[in-house]
């Protein structure tokens, strides 16, 4: 996950061309507390600093309050030789001041929040025991070519973690064309391995789909998806069926709210016991703060 892209960009002068068609920011319960810029200003922003570089575009995807009252975050897909990464902004509340990079929580206990938010909301599939000492949440992207590197690093993880309860979380990019439809497939196949299919399914699924990758494009989605859920053990029919229902979308939709409750901006984004870790960090610091978070009361 590249998060800091877009600081590099900007502390190294590289430019964007003019913005590629947009999508319209969705309005928040908070707007009316946070001062929102408009798409317009935003991507004027952008070209009035970069507009000289035509080698890269960007994608405003969403304005909304941030987790920090006053600060609106402002989510950029930015696309450039090495392929599409999303960013964030944060502007404050007077419109004068962008600020890139992540929130970090403070305090004596500062993951607490996160976790209690974490642990309230997840829907999603999960392995492990229920009431465990560490609890580790991943939000992914079934497109993302991150997550797909990630997934056995985090596989190994869970490996040396054989207590650990682990929850997989969809956030599927608006950048990426099919993940949406994997995800509904990823919620259908999770809730009925918990109804009493076999368990295994949704995670064959998973891993089936992140090897496909490559493969898998916006037109063959369906073919490809329904044939990987046949696949792993589960009716491909009934699945794909399904994954379009509006309850699905709506279960989908409450996983991104969640996730972007607790500042997830990009994927993979793995939490420990609430403790915000890139998917792409290593296997042995991931095991020493999951090794740390057990041992605090």
């Amino acid at each position: 996950m590249h998060r800091t892209l877009l600081a590099a960009l900007l502390l190294s002068g590289i430019g964007f061309a003019q913005p590629v068609p947009t999508l319209q920011a969705r309005p928040s319960a908070n707007a009316g507390t946070t001062v929102l810029p408009t798409e317009d200003t935003v991507n004027s922003f952008l070209f009035q600093m970069f507009g000289y570089d035509p080698s890269v575009t960007w994608k405003v995807t969403e304005i909304r309050p941030s987790e920090v009252p006053g600060l609106a975050a402002v989510s950029i897909v930015i696309t450039n030789a090495q392929g599409s990464n999303p960013n964030r902004l944060l502007i404050s509340a007077d419109g004068k001041s962008a600020i890139t990079g992540d929130i970090l929580p403070f305090g004596s206990k500062p993951f607490d929040d996160a976790r209690a938010k974490l642990e309230k909301g997840v829907n999603g599939p999960a392995k492990g025991p229920a009431k465990a000492p560490v609890t580790i949440v991943e939000f992914s992207d079934m497109q993302c070519p991150h997550c797909q590197k990630a997934a056995p690093v985090i596989e190994q993880l869970l490996a040396q973690e054989p207590g650990a309860h682990f929850v997989f979380q969809n956030f599927p990019l608006p950048s990426h064309n099919w993940a949406e439809k994997a995800a509904g497939y990823i919620d259908c196949l999770g809730r009925a391995s918990a109804g009493g299919a076999s368990n295994d399914a949704v995670w064959k699924f998973i891993q089936k789909t992140f090897d496909e990758q490559a493969n898998i494009t916006e037109a063959n989605a369906d073919e490809k998806l329904k044939a990987i859920a046949t696949g792993s053990g589960a009716n491909g029919e009934e699945i794909a069926a399904c994954a379009v229902k509006p309850d699905t979308k709506a279960r989908i939709e409450a996983s991104l709210v969640l996730g972007k409750s607790v500042g997830v901006n990009g994927t993979p984004t793995l939490f420990i016991n609430g403790r915000n870790v890139p998917g792409g960090a290593p296997v042995e610091l991931m095991k020493k703060i999951a090794d740390f978070q057990a041992s605090q009361k």
